[in-house]
């Protein structure tokens, strides 16, 4: 699956944007997001140092670091999820299930 996504990113909107996630991790916001110890895709429970910060859009395909774009996630699911959008984990995610069951990642199982 990963050979269809044509990623053309922009190294200066890519500097950018992650400054603008640095200032938004100071917000009192994210400190209230972190809080809440939730993460976005699997939610489970984990203490805020074993959480990070997630653009839904990601910054390398056009993402913006906002509010909106911005979410709580553990660091598996982050790492599993890299530059996808959530539509594309769940598409692959389901090419896993249809090609073995047993590989199917946890990343969308909203269950504890």
């Amino acid at each position: 699956m990963d050979d269809w996504i044509d990623i053309k990113k922009d190294p200066k909107h890519v500097a950018r944007e992650r400054a603008k996630a640095r200032e938004l991790r100071k917000s009192e916001w994210w400190k209230r997001q972190l809080a809440g110890g939730i993460c976005h895709y699997c939610g489970r429970h984990f203490p805020p140092e074993e959480l990070t910060m997630d653009h839904l859009l990601p910054v390398v395909r056009g993402g913006k670091s906002t509010r909106g774009n911005c979410v709580v996630c553990c660091k598996p699911c982050n790492n599993e999820k890299k530059y996808l959008t959530p539509a594309e984990l769940i598409l692959r995610e389901l090419e896993r299930e249809k090609s073995d069951p047993a590989e199917a990642g946890p990343s969308q199982n909203k269950s504890n």
